[in-house]
């Protein structure tokens, strides 16, 4: 074969790969991945882990979930924070502090603050965009994470999206579509946060990652982890059940 037709070749298979493995898109891979592990509706207990060099926290959680618009989180432990809660309603925010009977709706300049001294911020909480929708995908090639073939995708923001991340590496095991790395770069493509999704296991009647690790890249020596409980899927809740009201009564 003439080495302009080699070429020609290498050039369309590394095309026909960037974009389909399988017969799948990168997009129809990463929508999978999704809906794995989201669901329509969602009930689960974590514990969130504070990691720093000279302490560690640990608080109790409660969460509820419809869709990426409707959450709500009941603090369990410590007692000290027992009993407050928070209510996400598409891209507000409130705060329920029970300790001074008081209502606190979040406004735009705290959105950038730590969320419970975590390496989470109130914004994230809030965010409504959407791994899927709000990005173009590319399917980079294959790797091979915690000794699980691997597909490495790159997520670039759509030019009307309004989202905080220029550019996302996400890791899905080829086995089961399960979320196993992504790394966070800003606009200059500069590295924010990694996250890595561990201990799989069996939770709801889906085989999900139920530990989780945020390592922010300018402080490599702490973390926030999230070890899920216990976690329930398609669970029979509706729009109401996130008021207000009940964000004060909720156990």
């Amino acid at each position: 074969m003439n080495n302009w037709r080699k070429s020609l070749l290498t050039i369309v298979v590394t095309v026909l790969f960037a974009s389909v493995s399988w017969g799948q898109t990168a997009r129809e891979i990463i929508d999978k991945a999704d809906k794995k592990m989201q669901g329509n509706s969602s009930k689960s207990e974590m514990i969130m882990r504070i990691v720093r060099p000279d302490w560690t926290r640990e608080i109790g959680i409660k969460g509820w979930a419809l869709g990426k618009e409707y959450s709500l989180m009941l603090i369990t432990s410590p007692a000290r924070d027992k009993g407050s809660a928070f209510l996400k309603r598409e891209s507000e925010i409130w705060n329920w502090q029970p300790s001074i009977d008081r209502v606190i709706k979040l406004p735009p300049s705290m959105m950038m603050q730590s969320w419970m001294g975590s390496d989470f911020k109130n914004d994230d909480l809030v965010k409504e965009s959407s791994i899927v929708r709000d990005y173009a995908h590319t399917l980079e090639g294959d790797t091979t994470i915690n000794g699980r073939d691997a597909w490495k995708i790159v997520l670039i923001p759509n030019e009307d999206a309004a989202v905080v991340w220029g550019r996302i590496e996400a890791y899905i095991s080829k086995e089961d579509y399960l979320q196993l790395l992504f790394r966070y770069y800003d606009e200059d493509d500069f590295l924010v946060n990694t996250m890595i999704l561990s201990d799989i296991k069996e939770m709801g009647g889906r085989v999900l990652p139920t530990h989780l690790e945020v390592i922010p890249a300018e402080n490599p020596d702490q973390k926030t982890e999230i070890i899920y409980k216990s976690m329930e899927f398609e669970i029979n809740i509706k729009s109401n059940f996130f008021s207000i009201q009940n964000m004060k009564r909720v156990r």
